[in-house]
């Protein structure tokens, strides 16, 4: 993505409108049973920016999923939105919201510990297990 190009991006029933200043031209996915619940699979995200701009607001439901995040959905049609992280006031949008990701690639795997035996994406990528993810983060565990 060049300087200044902005990824724009919606809910299903287009409500709720998202553009972000791309990172970087990659994809996480999060196998961790909170996501894999949220979504039926495992989530597949970019990684965390600052300020989007966000339109439809209004329809946007936080649901607070943790002590450190939140998860956010529209209000009419139920798309998965972000996960908001709190410490870093980040916003990790679903890829699925946006057209034009062809460029992107599947960087990384997270909570790798709790995937399950039926599914695995095909590559190598950095994978990394639950408690390097929230050692990574500073979190403690519980």
């Amino acid at each position: 993505m060049t300087d200044g190009v902005k990824l724009e991006g919606q809910c299903l029933c287009g409500a709720v409108q998202v553009r972000i200043a791309p990172p970087e031209p990659h994809i996480g996915a999060c196998h961790c049973g909170m996501c894999r619940r949220w979504g039926g699979g495992p989530a597949l995200s970019l990684r965390l920016v600052p300020d989007p701009e966000i339109e439809g607001a209004e329809h946007v439901v936080r649901y607070p999923s943790s002590d450190w995040a939140e998860r956010g959905f529209c209000r009419r049609c139920g798309t998965h939105l972000f996960y908001f992280y709190r410490p870093q006031s980040g916003y990790s949008f679903q890829a699925g919201l946006f057209e034009g990701l062809d460029g992107h690639d599947l960087a990384e795997e997270i909570f790798i510990d709790e995937k399950p035996n039926y599914y695995a994406f095909a590559g190598e990528r950095e994978r990394m297990t639950g408690a390097e993810v929230m050692a990574k983060a500073g979190i403690e565990s519980a």
